[in-house]
């Protein structure tokens, strides 16, 4: 019981049991008719429902979306469905609005040829002769226009006479300043359409009244049609006439619509007054598209009908054949991922021996030859893990053997400071440096460069450790014979350094080979004494100017007939020597720029004045800040001695 409420719990949140005390209170307080409060327990009954609500659907589309199958569906239905949703609701309301249009088109565009026949009536009228216009309106009258133009009314003014047909006609003429003109009129709170022109002896005024009849005769069978003043509250019909009413539907989605134009209007009373007036027109989409396709009249047009119906039953088609594809894929994928779901749980409980079915030869089919592969190789890989673990533990082992052999106590003189460190690229270094205590006044400095990294270069650079520890201890012991105890003879920094090369060159592979510096200080007289085997010639840096040391021959391990030199420098009070490997000088940055010797000996003579360590620091940090990285490139080594 506790579990079940702990899980109902989580799954409604602290929202929810807000909800359900808010909802416990205000049915209490309902209950007991307790007004006070009610509204501010409403109002937070409201929010937390809300946000219960959006929760709750919030859970429901986890838990409804998590099947594969279950999101496709819910893919397709936003990438297929809906799109052909708005696609096809945007067609039928663009084709609805187009109907609209095209009802109001054809009665306008009827309207406007009427009132154009009635402008070359008015044309011919005034191109004939006076004394004939009267013969000439009765015959084009009877002949051409009264059947068309139910009601027509014509005045003639010339040279203060008048002529009207029918004779029955007895509204006054217009009034002074109408130009010529022609549209639609509003006399006497009726609507005409009419065409009125000015002569040089007079004027020609036609008028036809504009009925309901009349208009909906101007396109036959479409509907009822009708023109109204919108500023008049009356909305007076077009004179009189019987409303034509609408055609019969012919299914249920044939619909009753109304539609309207805008059209100018003349004032007969005002010629400087223009208003304007609705012509509306009440159809049905079938009769609309009866008007434009007459299929009795023309096959071409009605067949086009008939292409538009076999494109819908052809469109539904494709549909349902692209949804029993869809669903046949569907089931395809989701299939293949639930396969691989089951496989992956096996996986997890440890039985490797599990396979899956395969079936088909599409990329899913890889895929569940990929999980056999995978599955089939997993105890090797686990095996190889294990392998890499120990590989790893030893190398740790080594790094931390070698860090042993570095030297860890700087040997103390009265004249001389030395500082040094050796930051690995990766967990071992093949950089090396030394120094050692010769006798009470003399201390050997070593600083080299391993060929190669990783653990081969580690074990070099033991060796050559090793190696110099060997010869400095068998020169030492020569020397205490030869001298016998009155005069040793001094360290000859060359012949220990050729040596190790035909040591190095002896006991390993031809292509492992490094560059290595060898130089004995001696106390009492502040000389240096080196040998240079190839390295980066050292910087020395005295009286605020840095200069680079010799080079005294070839690498070390590389050739067993290297001869190698001797040189000899005097450190005075003050003299810094710095020694360093190609781990400082050649990381490069974004650009492909290296750090460079100079732009290291530049730093250094620039903050000479500072410590040793503060030096080193500083040149670390700048070339970290040189690659923008935190990764070094290469082992960095230097080893500092200065001359107090």
């Amino acid at each position: 019981m506790r579990a079940r409420l702990q899980a109902v719990y989580e799954w409604m949140g602290r929202v929810g049991v807000a909800f359900l005390v808010l909802l416990a209170g205000y049915a209490v307080m309902t209950s007991l008719g307790a007004p006070r409060g009610t509204g501010i327990v409403l109002l937070g009954l409201l929010i937390s429902g809300a946000w219960l609500a959006i929760r709750l659907m919030r859970l429901a589309a986890h838990y409804a979306t998590w099947r594969l199958r279950n999101r496709l569906l819910v893919t397709y239905l936003f990438i297929a469905v809906v799109p052909i949703l708005l696609v096809a609701g945007l067609a039928v309301t663009g084709g609805l609005l187009l109907v609209h249009q095209l009802a109001v088109y054809l009665e306008t565009s009827e309207l406007d040829r009427r009132i154009d026949n009635l402008q070359s009536a008015v044309d011919s009228i005034a191109r004939t002769d006076p004394a004939g216009r009267p013969a000439l309106i009765e015959r084009m009258t009877e002949l051409f226009y009264r059947e068309r133009y139910p009601g027509i009314e014509v005045l003639v003014r010339d040279s203060g006479k008048l002529i009207r047909y029918p004779g029955d006609v007895v509204w006054p003429a217009p009034k002074d300043g109408w130009k010529t003109t022609h549209g639609v009129l509003q006399r006497d709170g009726r609507f005409y359409i009419w065409c009125h022109q000015p002569t040089s002896s007079g004027d020609i005024t036609i008028t036809v009244p504009l009925t309901r009849e009349y208009l909906a005769g101007l396109v036959p069978d479409l509907g009822a049609v009708n023109f109204v003043e919108p500023l008049n509250n009356r909305a007076q019909f077009a004179g009189a006439g019987t409303a034509r009413r609408v055609p019969a539907a012919l299914n249920r989605f044939d619909g009753e619509f109304s539609w309207l134009a805008v059209l100018p209007t003349a004032n007969w009373d005002d010629p400087a007054k223009q208003a304007s007036g609705y012509l509306t027109v009440r159809s049905r989409v079938s009769a609309v598209l009866a008007a434009v396709f007459n299929r009795k009249a023309d096959f071409f047009q009605g067949s086009l009908v008939l292409v538009l119906i076999i494109g819908v039953i052809v469109f539904f088609i494709v549909e349902i054949i692209s949804v029993v594809i869809g669903i046949t894929m569907t089931r395809t994928i989701t299939g293949a991922v639930h396969r691989l779901y089951d496989g992956t749980k096996k996986i997890m409980q440890g039985d490797f021996s599990h396979r899956i079915e395969v079936e088909g030869k599409d990329q899913l089919a890889d895929l569940s030859r990929s999980f056999n592969s995978m599955t089939a190789n997993l105890e090797r890989l686990l095996v190889v893990a294990k392998e890499k673990e120990r590989l790893q533990s030893e190398i740790e082992i080594a790094r931390e053997v070698q860090s042993q052999l570095y030297p860890h106590v700087i040997p103390r003189t009265r004249r001389l400071n030395v500082t040094a460190i050796c930051q690995p690229a990766r967990m071992v270094s093949g950089d090396y440096y030394d120094y050692e205590l010769i006798r009470d006044s003399q201390i050997a400095l070593a600083i080299g460069d391993v060929a190669g990294k990783g653990i081969s270069a580690a074990l070099l650079m033991a060796t050559l450790q090793s190696s110099l520890r060997a010869q400095l201890q068998s020169w030492l012991e020569v020397a205490a014979t030869v001298g016998n105890g009155t005069a040793m003879l001094p360290v000859s920094t060359s012949q220990l350094v050729s040596r190790m090369n035909n040591q190095l060159h002896s006991y390993t592979s031809p292509e492992k080979y490094a560059t290595f510096l060898l130089g004995v200080y001696d106390e009492p007289t502040g000389s240096f004494s080196y040998t240079n085997a190839g390295h980066l010639p050292p910087v020395l840096v005295r009286g605020g100017a840095g200069s680079r040391l010799d080079v005294n021959g070839t690498v070390v391990g590389a050739f067993p007939f290297s001869i190698y030199g001797e040189s000899r420098v005097d450190l005075s009070s003050g003299d810094l020597l710095v020694c360093f490997t190609d781990g400082v000088t050649e990381p490069e940055n974004e650009y492909g720029e290296m750090f460079g010797e100079d732009r290291l000996m530049d730093l250094i003579v620039r903050n000479a004045h500072r410590s040793e360590q503060e030096i080193v620091d500083l040149v670390i940090s700048s070339v970290r800040q040189w690659t923008a990285s935190e990764d070094l490139q290469d082992d960095m080594t230097m080893l500092l001695a200065r001359r107090l």
